[in-house]
């Protein structure tokens, strides 16, 4: 089981990530002319605005509480009407991209912290930026997965037909139990893993091996 450290230090980060990553699909959509999001208060940084009481917290700290190391949970989704959008097609994709482009940019956020802390003895603050970086990724590759209704899926959409787009999305009604699938049968770790380790190593040519070493440390 966690302490409480280790929790505050994942804490601060994931409210981050998917407090951006829902506001700048809300904000997008605005920008283009659908202003849902806006009008129902949740383009906002402030998180409880995004919390999903099942999602963003009883699953994801019971999975925590639980061996294997799974952690899966999700934000209440920003309300988007495609139809409101100037060109719905065109900017279907950029509204899409905006979640996932937000946590890179965030991921870019912490590895400014953990370069600038280097030469602090601030352990905490290291994993805290480490904790960031990690999870942004996770987050920005495992929703441009093409699965309804994951971001990706949505650019999948506005570039195919619109008979083949109407049938694709169809599987956002299974796409819970496709994402569950997926994750339990191993699809994680073959898809979604490898890319984020080789983002890190990436990383780890501007914030040296300290960022490994404490991304090591709070995933052991």
């Amino acid at each position: 089981m966690p302490d409480f450290q280790t929790i505050f230090i994942w804490v601060i980060p994931v409210l981050f990530a998917i407090t951006l990553h829902e506001a700048a699909h809300g904000w997008v959509a605005s920008f283009f002319g659908d202003h849902t999001a806006k009008m129902m208060g949740r383009v906002t940084l402030n998180p409880i605005k995004h919390i999903d009481p099942i999602g963003t917290i009883l699953v994801p700290v019971v999975l925590l509480l639980m061996p294997g190391g799974l952690i899966f949970g999700w934000a209440k989704p920003v309300p988007i009407n495609f139809n409101a959008l100037r060109s719905p097609k065109k900017d279907m994709i950029l509204v899409a991209l905006a979640g996932p482009a937000a946590n890179i940019l965030m991921t870019i956020g912490w590895l400014l912290v953990i370069t600038l802390t280097t030469n602090l003895n601030s352990p905490a603050l290291v994993q805290m930026a480490a904790a960031g970086i990690f999870i942004n990724l996770i987050l920005a590759v495992f929703n441009l997965l093409p699965i309804p209704p994951l971001d990706g899926s949505r650019v999948i959409s506005a570039l195919l037909p619109r008979p083949l787009a109407y049938k694709y999305n169809q599987l956002e009604q299974y796409g819970l139990y496709i994402i569950l699938a997926l994750m339990f049968l191993g699809g994680f770790e073959i898809i979604v893993w490898p890319i984020v380790v080789q983002c890190i190593n990436w990383l780890s040519l501007f914030a040296g091996s300290q960022m490994i070493s404490a991304i090591v440390e709070l995933l052991s």
